[in-house]
This record gives C-alpha cells, sequence and structure tokens, in this order.
C-alpha cells in the first residue's frame, strides 16, 4: 500500500456562502407533562375537599 501523505477529503477553502437558516421552532400543543399535572391537581383538589366533608360530617355528628 502507497504511503498517504494527502488528505483524502481537503479542507474547505472557504466557509459556506449561503447556509441554510435554522427553523423557527413553533410549538403548537402544551406538552403532555401539563395534561398529567393538570389532572393530578384535579384529583388531588377533589379528594382533599371529600376528606374535609368527612370530617365536617364527623365533627357534626358528635
Amino acid at each position: 500500500m502507497p504511503d498517504q501523505t494527502i488528505p483524502a477529503t481537503p479542507p474547505p477553502s472557504e466557509p459556506l456562502s449561503e447556509a441554510v437558516p435554522a427553523r423557527k421552532y413553533v410549538e403548537n400543543k402544551p406538552p403532555r407533562g401539563l395534561y398529567v399535572r393538570v389532572f393530578i391537581y384535579v384529583i388531588a383538589t377533589h379528594v382533599l375537599l371529600a376528606m374535609m366533608s368527612l370530617v365536617v360530617i364527623a365533627a357534626n355528628s358528635r
């Protein structure tokens, strides 16, 4: 095998003049975690209200 003294791909002598502009990211729907958190907050609120109602009923019955 001959000794290779030049690189296989020479480095570009000038940078690319027309670089493709980066696409702007537009989020058109909320992340899935938001729905999970809202669901947990709603369930927790209902459970808390139910427990408070049971405490009030138990306090009134004594």
